[in-house]
């Protein structure tokens, strides 16, 4: 996954003299989600990363000279390089679910990460929660299922128990297992809880 994370980090990154670029890493990473899910032109695409055409436009440039996708009448697609690098994105960030209001997703939209075996990654989770400010969220919410339970660090060691409507719902739509993460990203619109939730996740990858 390190190399993974290099990989779409560099895609980022300013290709020439002028104007740094006006999207970001997870941007990026929607995109390959929503194009993973079914072709899509770039107009849709745009109004589905909350971007300008032009910005929609730099971000299937940077993925068609990555060789991640392809563009025909009916939209972008991914090629058999796109799959690949889907697939082993999906075999960390698992599942995204979007929950109800609750004390643990405290704004108007709140989606709920299942991140598979970083549980060892996770400090305080006030990483987790920095990053996803930074992408324009109110906050994130970091859990680690250990022992059987779901866990918050230093607020809770049975989630279950002292959280029981949310904790319900997020064991049984994500179904956590040992070493498990789960991060809930809460923002004002759909986009910034989805891009808030993906840059909190994606501080329990690997560095190296």
């Amino acid at each position: 996954m390190s190399k993974l994370k290099r990989f779409f980090e560099e895609m980022t990154k300013e290709k020439a003299p002028g104007p740094s670029p006006t999207f970001t890493l997870f941007h990026l990473l929607h995109a390959l989600e929503l194009i993973a899910e079914k072709p899509i032109g770039r107009s849709k695409l745009a109004e589905n990363l909350n971007v300008g055409e032009g910005t929609a436009r730099t971000i299937i440039e940077r993925m068609r000279n990555a060789d991640l996708v392809t563009i025909s009448k009916a939209g972008c697609a991914l090629t058999p390089k796109g799959v690949r690098l889907w697939k082993e994105y999906k075999s960390v960030f698992q599942k995204r679910i979007e929950i109800e209001k609750s004390e643990l997703a405290f704004a108007d939209y709140n989606f709920a990460m299942l991140i598979k075996n970083r549980g060892n990654k996770v400090k305080s989770g006030v990483e987790q929660r920095d990053a996803a400010v930074m992408a324009g969220a109110k906050g994130a919410t970091t859990m680690v299922f250990k022992e059987g339970r779901l866990t918050i660090p230093s607020v809770s060691g049975d989630v279950l128990k002292d959280f029981p409507r949310v904790a319900n719902q997020i064991v049984r739509l994500l179904d956590p297992k040992a070493n498990d993460v789960i991060i809930i990203g809460s923002a004002k619109s759909s986009t910034e809880a989805i891009y808030g939730t993906l840059a909190a996740a994606w501080t329990l990858l690997d560095d190296c």
